[in-house]
């Protein structure tokens, strides 16, 4: 009886915070906000990129240690409707991933620890064109999905450099293609709009630059190697 009690209390607790929340009118901040064709704001953020690898024969992963990045950049937002927005979100992304290879991709060949072991850093220079659909407001906030294309250009690349992995060169593409979705929440405080958002990128070209030597046990077997990531950002606008 008593925990009965107890959940049915909890229950009302729940919905009388619920009314609170959506159904209580509260005082607006910024509220003509949204009617502006053309805002602009910054945004601050953490990274987690991944490698999407397809492998030409049935072999052991190669696995992959993503690190955590950093980011920055710029927002510039034009209004269609009251639900509909576009975005360009042009911004800095660095990271690293590390690559661990299995003893069994050199089956045959003399190799040292430090073999097993590529570092791939990049710099990315990313150029999102997303489309905001946003919910009404509800008092000071409003929930969104986010969606679009971006390219970017990765500073770090070593496309042009003439060693491979044989001189411990893993090589990347210097020119990266990326479909986005995500979502966030916009909130309206007193003197500025903050929003925090999570969003997802996903490659749409291959970034792996085959070494010169067709058996190379380090991508020779890899069909295609595509970029994944997570971005969690923090807007002001």
């Amino acid at each position: 009886m008593k925990k009965i009690s107890v959940l049915f209390i909890c229950l009302i607790l729940t919905q009388t915070a619920s009314a609170q929340l959506f159904s209580k009118e509260k005082i607006k901040n910024q509220e003509n906000f949204d009617k502006d064709f053309l805002t602009w704001g910054y945004f601050l953020g953490f990274n987690s990129y991944d490698f999407k690898f397809e492998y030409e024969e049935d072999m052991k992963d190669i696995l992959v240690e993503s690190n955590a990045g950093f980011g920055v950049g710029l927002i510039g937002d034009m209004r269609i409707n009251e639900h509909l927005n576009l975005r360009f979100e042009p911004g800095l992304y660095i990271t690293q991933r590390n690559l661990q290879y299995d003893e069994s991709h050199f089956n045959g060949l003399d190799f040292t620890p430090s073999d097993l072991y590529r570092e791939v850093k990049s710099t990315y220079i990313h150029f999102p064109l997303l489309l905001k659909v946003s919910t009404k407001r509800i008092n000071n906030f409003k929930p969104f999905i986010v969606g679009g294309l971006s390219t970017a250009i990765n500073l770090s690349s070593n496309e042009e450099n003439p060693d491979d992995n044989s001189a411990g060169q893993f090589r990347t593409k210097r020119n990266m293609y990326f479909y986005e979705v995500g979502f966030g929440i916009d909130f309206y405080l007193y003197w500025f709009k903050f929003t925090p958002s999570i969003r997802g990128v996903f490659a749409l070209n291959d970034e792996v630059i085959q070494d010169k030597d067709p058996n190379s046990p380090w991508t020779s077997n890899i069909a295609t190697m595509k970029t994944r990531g997570v971005f969690l950002n923090f807007t002001f606008q």
